[in-house]
């Protein structure tokens, strides 16, 4: 067979559609609201996926959900009343601000301060840029 012929039955053979299957996928939200608190109870799995600093993750969302907070355990407790869409939402802001490279898309990424400024760096495609704090 010429390479032609080859290469002709080859792309018959390739399948219709290809299903890309992403190996970065934040979990959703568990908790519950118990009295006038809301309580995470995977925020640990949600940050290890992430990885990033408890910290940076728990400030940036007291900051964006505008409630008072902290970390008891295993679990974030919130001090107010939040909906799962709302926290899931305010997570998913988190990921496109601090771990999905900007010029790739990937997850590959870590933080770094350097003096004043904090840089998000993809250690796929080498890409820099300077995120706000």
């Amino acid at each position: 067979m010429t390479y032609e012929e080859l290469l002709k039955r080859g792309i018959e053979q390739l399948p219709e559609v290809v299903a890309e299957v992403s190996r970065f996928e934040i979990p959703k939200v568990v908790g519950h609201i118990q009295g006038n608190k809301t309580i995470i109870s995977n925020i640990n799995q949600i940050i290890e996926i992430l990885r990033r600093p408890v910290a940076h993750v728990v400030k940036f969302l007291l900051k964006e959900l505008a409630a008072p907070g902290e970390i008891k355990g295993n679990f974030l407790v919130l001090g107010t009343k939040i909906s799962a869409s709302k926290i899931n939402e305010k997570i998913g802001e988190y990921v496109n601000k601090y771990v999905i490279c900007p010029e790739c898309k990937k997850p590959d990424t870590k933080l770094k301060k350097e003096g004043n400024f904090t840089f998000i760096i993809c250690q796929a495609c080498g890409a820099k840029k300077t995120v706000k704090e």
